[in-house]
């Protein structure tokens, strides 16, 4: 039977969260069961799309992505896919009526990592859009099951939430984006020159951002408000982590928070939750 298969493909996309991200995964855990498989299935997707471009050295990733590109299309119109990842994406794409626009506009940031760019602010803000920001816009329609005037309200939130988690990645990943990847993100920053006032700088950028996410978080429906905010709260302790290192440090090593630490924040940040102490 082809339910067979579409449960198969959900539980393709929740192993590929659980292998990539620990903090997402517990997030999602958090959510109301009915909505954890469509935010599965998102995840599965995007990640997907990220290891080609980060991780597939020595192949044709301009010809992988592309591939992967064609399959989506291929898939949303004919409403299946034999990629596992790609079926449930599809599916939660038309269950939950997502913008197609998002998907076009998340890959072309995807393209945007195939090349070497100097990022100005306006690509800066490009590619931050259609890397973070429209995943959080998916998501969010999920949340907001096709209430368009619930939708319409949260977005800005969610777009800022997007943005400080893609940052908080981009301070995380220095050491391997420059000199890996050779890549640079932040615009109009010289690399050899990063200190701790440019570094500074960003952060105060990624507190803003977090402190208006915190707002819309507070106003999304029950079924995702603890799951939303336990991810915050993971990112907030990766965060408050970074900054306390210098830019030395953070140029040359990747930081982490250590499975306990993320055991103790899901434990104060339920406590909080419980006690509508967001």
């Amino acid at each position: 039977m082809k339910q067979l298969f579409d449960e198969l493909s959900f539980v393709v996309s929740k192993i590929t969260t659980q292998k990539y991200s620990t903090s997402f995964s517990l997030g999602i855990l958090a959510l109301s069961p009915s909505i954890r498989n469509a935010i599965y299935a998102i995840y599965g997707y995007v990640r997907l799309a990220d290891e080609i471009v980060d991780s597939f050295h020595g192949y044709d990733k301009e010809k992988l992505l592309n591939r992967l590109k064609e399959e989506t299309e291929n898939a949303l119109e004919e409403g299946i896919s034999l990629n596992p990842i790609l079926q449930s994406f599809q599916h939660v794409v038309h269950q939950y009526s997502i913008d197609t626009k998002l998907i076009s506009q998340f890959l072309h940031s995807m393209e945007m990592d195939l090349h070497k760019i100097d990022y100005n602010s306006e690509r800066y803000k490009e590619y931050i859009f259609g890397s973070a920001e429209v995943v959080g816009l998916m998501c969010l329609q999920v949340f907001t099951n096709g209430n368009r005037e619930h939708y319409e309200k949260l977005k800005p939130y969610a777009m800022k939430l997007g943005s400080a988690f893609q940052k908080i990645n981009f301070l995380r990943d220095l050491k391997d984006d420059y000199h890996i990847l050779g890549r640079t993100y932040f615009p109009n920053i010289d690399m050899e020159v990063f200190d701790n006032h440019v570094k500074s700088r960003i952060e105060n950028e990624i507190e803003e951002e977090f402190n208006e996410a915190l707002l819309g978080i507070k106003k999304l429906p029950n079924s995702a408000m603890f799951g939303v905010y336990l991810a915050y709260k993971y990112y907030l302790s990766l965060f408050k982590k970074i900054k306390r290192k210098s830019s030395e440090d953070i140029l040359n090593s990747r930081v982490r928070i250590a499975n306990s630490e993320k055991a103790y924040v899901a434990f104060k940040s339920y406590v909080r939750y419980k006690t509508a102490y967001l």
